[in-house]
């Protein structure tokens, strides 16, 4: 998966952040527990969304243990999914499949440092052993590692295709989303919520894969290398239209679902997904009308050519990919700023993100807004909803228990059902 939900202060508070960081680090030291300490590296924001779904759906097939201190959460201990837990087992094995699936695309396709033959070698034998633990923990919750392995090989085939538009490449990541979705309603014995929880994978599906194509465009662009959009010359307010089309599909099948506990399934998937569209989204503003892009379908830049003579000024005439600051989509969904000249991908970018994922942002690269500055600024777990409810105090240290609260006056930092957020 991609990186789409990641929370922070503006959205979650008191429980719910405590929540999410217990399927965080419930899937951390799931992969451990299984697979040895390197499998920690494919933890990600997005697969703890399995995870959460389960709890959402039957909260006793979820419990917790208290975990003892670890580096990663500074030194703290915390109450994490136990690594038995169905819903932290198949979050494991969505993310190690996905991740060999990506790894191997990677290698085959020369990226970057995957050009170096040591570096392909060791990504390669890297791959097959997140493959293999992947398939050995889905196939013990009853999921069938196949469907991911064909929706990652069909990728490779569209994208060699002439002619396709931009929903049929996103295709193959919507399937495998929606079926790893659909799976924690038979894990949690919610058979009526399969085919809703389908449609939710699919439109997430469909927004992990835009927001990941809108990030790499500048450096696509500049490396010659394959970008959905580019290749069916979608525009960024065709972009925009179709995240929208898939935010408000998200949104509607959420709403038929049959959740015992509803409130972090829908900040996530509601809440900060749309924050992460507008964030992504934030550098391309609308064209003016009449405006056409400065590229055609299928047509790419010559390797390093500047990418300002393919795309027009995200703040200029709106019909191009760069934006003003020649970067990714303004701080992107994933983990902030990237490197200038960086092409997405091992080693360094993946690092970075696993690093800043697995250390609660501890960790912050140089060109990250946090780089220098205190813990408890640069960690995650020690923030709180403090400027959100534009001076109330109801979410500072609470655990969101608001129902009796009325001074959140329309704030959405709690999520609560009692409708006073």
């Amino acid at each position: 998966m991609f990186g789409v939900v990641r929370p922070c202060k503006h959205v979650l508070c008191g429980s719910l952040f405590k929540d999410w960081m217990a399927h965080l680090c419930g899937l951390c030291l799931t992969l451990r527990a299984e697979h040895g300490q390197a499998a920690r590296l494919v933890t990600n924001y997005d697969g703890l969304l399995v995870s959460v779904l389960v709890e959402a759906q039957a909260p006793e097939l979820s419990p917790r243990r208290k975990a003892g201190p670890c580096a990663l959460r500074g030194m703290k201990t915390a109450e994490v999914v136990t690594a038995k837990a169905d819903g932290a087992r198949l979050a494991a094995a969505a993310s190690l499949l996905l991740a060999a699936g990506k790894t191997r695309d990677h290698v085959a396709d020369g990226d970057g440092a995957y050009a170096r033959r040591l570096v392909a070698a060791a990504a390669g034998r890297a791959a097959s052993r997140w493959d293999a633990a992947g398939a050995r923990t889905g196939a013990a919750v009853g999921f069938d590692p196949s469907v991911l392995r064909d929706a990652v090989a069909r990728q490779s085939v569209l994208e060699a295709e002439p002619g396709l538009g931009l929903l049929d490449l996103t295709e193959p990541t919507e399937t495998a989303v929606a079926a790893v979705f659909a799976h924690t309603a038979v894990l949690a014995g919610k058979e009526k919520n399969r085919e809703t929880l389908a449609e939710a994978g699919r439109y997430f599906g469909r927004l992990a894969h835009l927001l990941d194509a809108v990030e790499d465009v500048a450096d696509d662009m500049a490396a010659g290398a394959f970008n959905p959009l580019l290749a069916t010359g979608t525009t960024p307010a065709e972009a925009r239209r179709h995240a929208d089309d898939a935010l408000h599909g998200l949104r509607l099948a959420l709403a038929d679902l049959e959740l015992d506990r509803p409130r972090l399934v829908r900040a996530l998937l509601d809440r900060e997904v749309r924050r992460s569209v507008d964030r992504v989204f934030a550098a391309y503003p609308p064209p003016g009308p009449g405006q056409q892009p400065p590229y055609r379908p299928g047509q790419y830049p010559p390797q390093g050519q500047p990418p300002q003579q393919w795309g027009g000024h995200g703040g200029g005439d709106g019909g191009g990919w760069i934006p003003p600051n020649g970067g990714g989509g303004g701080g992107g969904a994933n983990f902030g700023h990237r490197p200038p000249g960086r092409r997405p991908g091992w080693p360094v970018p993946c690092f970075t993100g696993t690093a800043v994922c697995v250390t609660c942002g501890v960790f912050q690269p140089d060109w990250s807004d946090h780089h220098g500055k205190d813990c408890g600024d640069r960690c995650w777990c020690t923030r709180h909803c403090d400027d959100c409810c534009d001076g109330c105090d109801c979410c500072s240290g609470c655990d969101c228990d608001c129902c009796d609260c009325d001074c959140c006056d329309g704030c959405d930092c709690c999520d609560c059902d009692c409708g006073c957020g």
